[in-house]
C-alpha cells in the first residue's frame, strides 16, 4: 500500500481472520447451516404440497358447482313436464263429452309422466355428483391445512435456527428441532390424509 491509503476493517474481516487462527471451522454453525438447509427444502416441498391440494380442492367444488347447476336445470324440466301432465289431465277433465279430445290428453297425460322418470333420474344422479365432489373438495381443504401448519412449523423451526445461530444456544437448538419434528410430523399426516 501506498502511504495515502489505509485499511478500513469491518467485523467480518476480523471474524474471518479469527476463525482462521483458531482451526476455521465451527462445527456448531455447520451443523444449524445444513439444518437450516433441510428445513428449507422440506418446507418447500410442504408449501407446494399445500397449494397443489388446495387447488385440487377448488377443481372438486367447481365441479360440485357446474353438476349442482345441472341437477337445478333437469329439476325445473322435470317440474315442466309435471306442468304438461297437470294441464293434459286438466284438459282430459274437461272434455269429457267429446272423446277424441279425452283420447288425446290422456295420451299426452300418459306421455309427459313417462317422460318425467328419465329425467328425475337424471337430476337424482347429479345431485350424487354434487354430494361426491363436495366430498372430496372438503377432504382435500382438510388435507391443505394440514400441509399449511407443517409448513408453518418448519418456517418456525427456520427461524428459531437462525436465532440459536446468534445465541449459540443449546436449548434453542432443541426448540427448533422439536418443531422440525411437528412440522414433519403433521407433514405425515397430510400425505396420509389424516
Amino acid at each position: 500500500m501506498s502511504d495515502n491509503e489505509f485499511e478500513v476493517r469491518g467485523p467480518h474481516d476480523e471474524m474471518l481472520e479469527e476463525g482462521g487462527e483458531h482451526g476455521g471451522r465451527d462445527p456448531f454453525s455447520s451443523r444449524i447451516a445444513v439444518m437450516t438447509a433441510v428445513l428449507a427444502t422440506l418446507g418447500a416441498i410442504f408449501s407446494y404440497q399445500s397449494g397443489n391440494t388446495e387447488n385440487r380442492a377448488l377443481i372438486f367444488k367447481n365441479e360440485a358447482v357446474i353438476h349442482k347447476t345441472d341437477a337445478a336445470n333437469q329439476w325445473a324440466y322435470y317440474q315442466s313436464k309435471g306442468q304438461k301432465e297437470n294441464l293434459a289431465e286438466l284438459g282430459l277433465a274437461l272434455s269429457t263429452r267429446d272423446p277424441q279430445a279425452a283420447a288425446k290428453f290422456t295420451a299426452d297425460a300418459a306421455r309427459y309422466k313417462a317422460e318425467k322418470e328419465p329425467i328425475h333420474a337424471k337430476a337424482d344422479a347429479l345431485e350424487k355428483q354434487v354430494l361426491e365432489a363436495d366430498e372430496q373438495s372438503e377432504l382435500l381443504v382438510h388435507q391443505h391445512h394440514r400441509w399449511a401448519q407443517a409448513t408453518t412449523l418448519i418456517q418456525v423451526s427456520i427461524a428459531l435456527s437462525a436465532i440459536t445461530m446468534l445465541a449459540r444456544s443449546r436449548w434453542l437448538l432443541v426448540g427448533a428441532c422439536g418443531v422440525a419434528a411437528l412440522g414433519a410430523v403433521i407433514g405425515v399426516l397430510a400425505l396420509c390424509q389424516i
